[in-house]
């Protein structure tokens, strides 16, 4: 029988990463780096942007948001792609068991937030096209900041109690993390009691925090969608499509990969493609996000020419 060792007493995991291909892992250190440079600097410009142009629609509770779903970016990427990077750079792959401790629980929080944040972002544009008389009156500043807390303590409570969970189950005598990072399905593989309770859990609060929330969101957007056919102007439609049309992308390339990785059974297949999904959704998706809102968008162009006089 295969004796069961407490992780702690080892003192570290070994992140296996991309090491089944090692010619690919110069080229994904480069392409990684490049991604992770793009979101730091793009996620700060909207952040320092926003918070300069006290005199623009960029204080507004759209921009509010975003600055918000920036920082949960940075912070989110920063939980596990410095780690990546050096791990793809040198011979040593491993991560200590209080690192990896951290590391899922930062992930898993964050992730969590920014599920319920894009949930209030829509909200946020259902109230400004449905109900635009009673838009000031309904997203107040007082309002929003009580919103986006509600976003980050749901976040990080969850967390604390799944991957609490998580480190509870006793694990076998090795610990290669088939994974580049910290993550539940890939540390239950590492167990050696039935793991059906947690499996059970992990599907539970991916339903209440992905499936819910995706589900919630595109009834916003319905609701948009039918507020938008009664409109007779040309102006309007173009202002509605620019918004919600940017809010939405960052919807799908969110939601889609994340529910490729949490709501499908575990098969070494899946363990492979999942290691390229999750690098989209934690390298791709944060950089993408500030050149989907600020690409086309007028009152980040204005403020910034403001900015540089």
């Amino acid at each position: 029988m295969m004796e069961k060792l407490n992780a702690s007493s080892e003192g570290y995991f070994i992140l296996l990463g991309f090491s089944k291909w090692p010619q690919l892992e110069v080229i994904l250190f480069v392409v990684i780096l490049i991604f992770y440079l793009m979101t730091l600097i793009g996620n700060l410009f909207i952040i320092i942007l926003s918070y300069l142009d006290s005199y623009s629609h960029l204080h507004t509770p759209m921009y509010y948001f975003l600055s918000n779903l920036s920082f949960l970016d940075l912070c989110y990427t920063t939980s596990s792609i410095p780690q990546l990077l050096v791990n793809l750079w040198g011979p040593e792959k491993t991560i200590s068991y209080a690192g990896c401790l951290v590391q899922l629980y930062f992930v898993l929080a964050l992730g969590t937030t920014e599920c319920v944040l894009l949930v209030v972002m829509s909200y946020d544009r259902y109230v400004a096209v449905c109900r635009p008389l009673h838009y000031t009156v309904i997203m107040h500043p007082r309002f929003c900041h009580m919103l986006a807390l509600a976003c980050w303590v749901s976040g990080f409570t969850t967390s604390a109690l799944h991957s609490s969970f998580t480190f509870w189950v006793p694990l076998c005598g090795h610990h290669q993390v088939d994974h580049f990072f910290c993550e539940v399905p890939a540390l239950l593989q590492l167990s050696c009691v039935d793991i059906h309770a947690n499996e059970l859990t992990l599907m539970v609060m991916s339903s209440i925090f992905v499936v819910i929330p995706l589900i919630l969101i595109l009834s916003s957007y319905g609701a948009i969608a039918k507020a938008v056919l009664r409109m007779q102007t040309t102006t309007g439609l173009q202002k509605v499509f620019g918004t919600c049309g940017a809010h939405l992308m960052v919807v799908f390339l969110f939601f889609i990969p994340v529910m490729c990785i949490y709501l499908q059974p575990p098969t070494e297949t899946s363990q492979d493609q999942g290691k390229f999904i999750a690098l989209f959704y934690t390298v791709v998706t944060p950089s993408l996000n500030p050149l989907i809102y600020t690409l086309r968008n007028k009152d980040v162009r204005g403020a910034l020419r403001r900015q540089m006089g």
